[in-house]
């Protein structure tokens, strides 16, 4: 990499090169060594604009957070068309795509970065998991209002099922991803009981 690169571009250069191994090899194989050889550059190039390497995948996770919630903003202008249960079906795909899935147990297993994303962001937790229950929640909530979800729905109880079923599905890297059928049917039994029964 030349030394000239400008700051914001060698971070971005640095972050794409950490999501293609975290997706190609785990989390596990996510080392400052991987990140500057999948860029090609050399390991200083890293440490010249992070403190250490848990730094770096703190700003990581952050950069990816900021996408996952533009992709929610997105998502949730979506409400109130279609039916409840397609409308979900959706939104649990795009927050479960590769990389919040790859990211998830980057978080865990790390317990450093842990504590440095609840610093960035308090309440945080894992927070990629915290951002999509956030982003269900809201979007059950939308729907109670417009009468599309029954009035005394339990929607923090719902949202908690949706994540955790979705993240079950999702989660599981051998088979690839699920179909759209596993998924909707996952919101289908998950929101059989509160949903109105009309079209739309």
């Amino acid at each position: 990499m030349p030394t000239g690169v400008h700051l914001r571009d060698a971070r971005q250069q640095l972050f794409d090169a950490a999501e293609r191994v975290l997706l190609r090899d785990g989390p596990h194989e996510l080392t400052s060594r991987a990140v500057t050889e999948e860029a090609g550059c050399a390991k200083g190039v890293l440490h010249r604009h992070f403190a250490d390497f848990d730094a770096f995948l703190t700003e990581l996770v952050l950069d990816r957070s900021a996408r996952l919630r533009a992709r929610a903003r997105e998502v949730r202008e979506a409400v109130g068309t279609g039916t409840v249960t397609d409308g979900l079906t959706e939104a649990l795909i795009t927050f479960f795509g590769p990389v919040p899935v790859a990211i998830i147990p980057l978080v865990t297993f790390r317990e450093e970065l842990r504590a440095r994303l609840r610093q960035a962001a308090p309440g945080g937790g894992p927070a990629i998991l915290v951002q999509i229950t956030e982003a269900v929640t809201a979007h059950l909530r939308e729907e109670r209002d417009l009468g599309r979800v029954a009035a005394d729905a339990d929607i923090d109880s719902l949202a908690l099922s949706l994540v955790g079923g979705g993240h079950l599905l999702f989660a599981d890297r051998d088979s690839g991803p699920p179909s759209r059928a596993a998924v909707r049917q996952l919101v289908a039994t998950v929101l059989a009981d509160v949903v109105r029964r009309r079209p739309g």
